[in-house]
C-alpha cells in the first residue's frame, strides 16, 4: 500500500464511520480533497479492494471498509 492509497484508506473509513453508507470516489475527492481525479481514487480503491481493505456490494456502488481495514486503521492511530 502506497501513501495516497493509505490515505484513501483513512478518509473512507472515517467517512464510513460518521455516515454509515458506502463512500464513493467522488465523496472522497469532495471531501478530503484529493489532488488526484476520481478515475485514480477509483483505481486506488480497487487496488485496496483486491488487497482486502475494501468491499463493494456491487459495481455501481461506494466501497466500505473490512476488518482487515479497521486493524489497519488502529494500527495507524497507534503510530500517529
Amino acid at each position: 500500500m502506497n501513501k495516497r492509497q493509505e490515505e484513501i484508506l483513512i478518509a473512507t473509513i472515517t467517512d464510513y464511520v460518521g455516515n454509515a453508507t458506502p463512500v464513493s470516489s467522488t465523496t472522497l475527492k469532495e471531501n478530503h480533497h484529493f489532488s488526484c481525479s476520481s478515475a485514480t481514487i477509483r483505481n486506488d480503491c480497487k487496488a485496496l479492494a483486491e488487497s482486502g481493505y475494501l468491499a463493494q456490494n456491487h459495481s455501481s456502488s461506494g466501497r466500505i471498509p473490512t476488518t482487515k481495514a479497521y486493524r489497519h486503521y488502529v494500527n495507524y492511530l497507534k503510530e500517529n
